[in-house]
């Protein structure tokens, strides 16, 4: 083979880790995720559970108490957790933001903080990035970490939907250590801290919820003169923004991998009610019009697994994987759209009631056609630079 040559076994499915992941998720069923849905509640009971079970561990390497696993089993992970009709938005943070730390942190900060991460002792499931201002164009960012002394950096700004911000224990944050007009480029000057949010919030930070169409515990969060030790800068200053882009990639595949979960969990549900509801004499399955949209969208969902596992091979040997992890995510999320669609279509007034959790999954897949990364700044990347032409925003 040669140097770029990467495999993609089809025929392995991580069935051994998507069994006991199944298993899980069949002691939290869609009456406990209502509950919670209607509540706006964290789903406290489940992500505990995963996180005994070493699930969230998986991408941590042994040495620090994971299973030392690929982001392929990563997503395997997230998958089935939606395909079991579950939410993986509650618990999916730790595995793309841990990344960072991973391969940037110092070896006293992965020893202070991947072992207790992986024990579930502590919660890395907060990332701050967005701001109100900036919205999508992340290098503009206003948030500032200014250096005090030898040993202490001032954070001043704000940042919103940082989701998880007030049941995690550690947040990621990106902030500007350089003022832009000192900057060559614009990607520099930002800079990662891993801030503990129980010595920050109270004391500088203020946590505000934001109540959403759905269940995902997101929030505002308001920096005024906060104090955080030097040791909390990751890596290098100055280079926080490219450290965060390989997260970034992470976090595409792995958010892919739900979609396609919620796109199968849609069509298990799509296909059985079709078969099984009967009008006018006959299963309405029967119909082509029911049938054939509920046949399209699963080979939709079977195109864009195939580019969700290309784009996890690719990261995995460590190659460029960004056009592959930005069109997984964009074709992910089109099928599981598509699939919610078909199925409330399906399921026709009865889709709309709560007790069937087509209602619910509906409004948790929409998320991600707009979230993390929306599909017009997908689109804008792969003209400008994946086709070369004009940058297009």
């Amino acid at each position: 083979m040669t140097k770029n040559t990467v495999k993609i076994d089809l025929t392995y499915n991580y069935e051994d880790l998507r069994d006991p992941v199944r298993a899980l998720c069949a002691k939290f069923p869609g009456e406990y995720w209502r509950e919670k849905d209607t509540d706006r509640a964290y789903p406290e009971e489940f992500v505990d559970e995963l996180t005994k079970s070493g699930f969230l561990a998986a991408l941590i390497p042994e040495e620090f108490g994971g299973s030392g696993l690929g982001i392929g089993a990563g997503a395997a992970i997230l998958e089935e957790i939606n395909a079991s009709g579950g939410n993986s938005g509650a618990c999916h943070a730790q595995m793309y933001t841990m990344g960072t730390l991973l391969r940037h942190g110092s070896k006293e900060q992965k020893r202070a903080y991947l072992p207790k991460i992986a024990s579930g002792d502590l919660r890395l499931q907060a990332f701050g990035v967005t701001e109100p201002t900036t919205g999508s164009d992340t290098t503009q960012l206003n948030t500032t970490a200014i250096k005090k002394g030898n040993d202490t950096y001032v954070v001043n700004g704000q940042k919103v939907w940082i989701s998880r911000a007030q049941q995690s224990d550690l947040l990621l944050l990106l902030a500007r250590t350089t003022p832009k007009e000192e900057c060559k480029k614009r990607s520099d000057g930002l800079s990662v801290f891993l801030v503990e949010l129980d010595k920050a919030v109270g004391k500088g930070l203020e946590i505000k919820p934001i109540r959403t169409m759905i269940n995902h515990n997101t929030n505002e969060l308001f920096f005024d003169n906060l104090e955080i030790p030097s040791n909390t800068l990751i890596g290098e200053e100055g280079k926080g923004f490219r450290y965060i882009l390989d997260g970034m990639n992470a976090e595409r595949i792995l958010i892919a991998a739900e979609c396609i979960g919620d796109a199968r969990w849609f069509i298990k549900k799509s296909s059985s009610y079709a078969s099984e509801r009967e009008v006018f004499g006959g299963p309405i399955g029967a119909n082509q019009g029911v049938q054939f949209p509920i046949a399209r969208v699963y080979a939709q969902t079977e195109a864009a697994d195939l580019v969700v596992k290309k784009a996890a091979a690719l990261f995995e040997s460590g190659l460029p994987c960004g056009p592959e992890a930005n069109m997984a995510k964009l074709l992910a999320s089109e099928a599981s759209w598509e699939a919610g669609d078909t199925c409330m279509q399906t399921f026709g007034g009865f889709g709309f009631a709560e007790e069937y959790d087509v209602e619910r999954k509906f409004r948790e897949t929409r998320l991600y056609r707009t979230a993390p990364i929306s599909t017009n700044m997908i689109l804008g990347y792969i003209g400008q630079h994946v086709l070369g032409m004009p940058r297009s925003y």
